[in-house]
């Protein structure tokens, strides 16, 4: 390996092209348009690994239809806060994408966002009377209140015609239904993003490495290979934002702040069965979320989705789950070796003895033929054949593993942002809901990374871009209602309509 002696320096550095830093950098470009801000992605394009449309749900997850996202307690009521921030968090994301529209930043919305509605689907008495009760729970709430419920098999069958032909009419059903659902393609709107800052001035390299990072006298000294020959060199940056996905654990690592200590990694892959047969794709239009099997983590929620990925239509279904040791798709399966340490060693022993119901549901998945996976789709589609469907293979997602002071480890679903006390450097661990809080996520970076000039300067620009900044808008369902209004014409979605359902 060569080592060059040039240095260069920067405000801010971004390692990972995809939607996190891509939002990140559309934020701080347009708060502080003197700044320089260059991007850093090991592979050979942009958003190829999580944000990818082929390694996502592509889902604006908004718990209109994740049923994981309202569990039910002992006591049998239903827990909805967590379905309440999701929603509240990608409202956010939507006002800050209709700004860019209207600002110009995105000429055509519907290359990156498309109205697609969200379906929650159960069979048997007992999920019926859980879906009848988690409606009833959410209809409570402003946000949730153009969902509708039903048991109506014919008004499902309008809905969803695959799933219902050749099923059995005797078995119970039910479902949730809501047009204000989306699909979204991150990997897409991640270059949209990043194309905006590199025509403002940010630098973006591609086939970039970083090596190491280590902070002297307030700034971050970053040691990046280039990948295309071989060479090394120094950059400086007053502040870090390491957002590369699986990526992230060790890099994270390697700056050992103290913020660092014991965060551990538990990759997890996946499959999806992939339909392009026009004939069949065409009777669906939806994306209808079933119930988790026991042990499965949030991202492997069984759903079959209408997909529109690099202009051509697709059924998917999974995701399949599967065990590896890479933190990335294109990865190297000593991932997980090289992030084991002794302040996350014991974290990660605790875990993988309290979650043997996951470790269960893996192993079982891993054994999965293609004949038990097309048997699996049937329940959803019925009348599915085997002909039409191929697998293709999704991205890894790495669950977090963190210390706990009561149970000394604990797997943790959903993501977490890492940042250092004097907030010079934040890191971005963790997997679904992920892409869809893009924007919330990196407002939280905000406010602590530079929280001076987000309660000063910054604050007016914030609240243009988003109008619901800072306030809560299932407390003001007037200010819901013409936000919607707004970002359903800006990104030209489908205005929802007002359903009559008879049980």
């Amino acid at each position: 390996m060569k080592n060059t002696n040039s240095d260069s320096s920067a405000d801010v550095v971004l390692i990972g092209a995809g939607i996190m830093s891509a939002t990140l950098g559309t934020f701080l470009k347009g708060l502080q348009p003197d700044w320089q801000i260059n991007i850093y992605e090991r592979l050979a394009g942009v958003a190829t690994e999580s944000s990818d449309a082929w390694n996502n749900a592509g889902t604006g997850h908004s718990a209109l239809c994740e049923l994981n996202y309202t569990p039910e307690l002992k006591d049998g009521t239903i827990e909805v806060s967590k379905a309440i921030k999701i929603i509240e968090q990608f409202e956010l994301s939507k006002q800050f994408w209709a700004s860019l529209v209207d600002a110009g930043m995105i000429a055509n919305p519907s290359e990156f966002i498309r109205s697609v509605p969200h379906m929650s689907l159960v069979r048997g008495e007992t999920d019926v009377a859980f879906l009848r009760k988690r409606f009833a729970a959410l209809q409570q709430y402003c946000l949730f209140q153009d969902m509708v419920y039903t048991e109506d098999k014919e008004q499902i069958s309008q809905w969803v015609p695959l799933m219902m032909q050749g099923r059995d009419n005797s078995e119970p059903i039910a479902v949730t239904w809501s047009d204000l659902g989306t699909d979204v393609n991150y990997g897409a709107l991640s270059r949209i993003l990043i194309n905006n800052l590199t025509s403002h001035g940010c630098q973006l390299h591609l086939q970039h490495e970083i090596i190491d990072l280590k902070q002297q006298n307030g700034r971050w000294h970053l040691k990046i290979k280039d990948l295309t020959n071989q060479t090394c060199q120094q950059v400086s940056a007053r502040f870090v934002f390491i957002g590369a996905g699986g990526g992230s654990l060790r890099l994270l690592q390697k700056s050992q702040i103290e913020a660092s200590k014991g965060y551990g990694g538990f990759p997890v892959s996946g499959q999806w069965l992939v339909c392009k047969n026009p004939e069949i794709v065409r009777q669906h239009n939806a994306k209808v979320y079933g119930k988790a099997s026991v042990g499965a983590p949030p991202m492997s929620v069984p759903h079959l989705d209408k997909r529109v990925i690099d202009g051509e239509d697709a059924l998917l279904f999974g995701p399949f789950a599967g065990f590896t040791t890479k933190f990335l798709k294109c990865g190297s399966f000593k991932d997980l070796f090289q992030t084991l340490n002794f302040a996350n060693i014991c974290p990660m022993l605790t875990v993988g003895v309290h979650n043997f119901a996951l470790e269960h549901y893996l192993i079982q998945q891993v054994r999965l033929s293609f004949t038990d996976r097309m048997q699996e789709l049937r329940t959803f589609y019925p009348e599915a054949r085997d002909e039409d469907w191929h697998l293709a293979v999704a991205g890894n997602r790495v669950q977090v593993i963190k210390k706990d002071p009561q149970k000394g480890g604990v797997l943790q679903f959903g993501t977490e942002l890492v940042k250092s006390t004097d907030g010079t450097l934040a890191a971005l661990l963790g997997a679904s809901p992920g892409a869809s809080t893009s924007v919330s996520i990196m407002l939280e970076l905000l406010e602590h990374c530079f929280a001076d000039k987000v309660s000063g300067e910054w604050k007016q620009k914030l609240h243009e871009w988003i109008p619901s900044y800072g306030q809560k808008l299932e407390q003001n369902p007037e200010l819901v209602q013409r936000i919607r209004d707004w970002t359903i014409k800006s990104l030209n979605l489908h205005t929802p309509q007002q359903q009559t359902i008879n049980n």
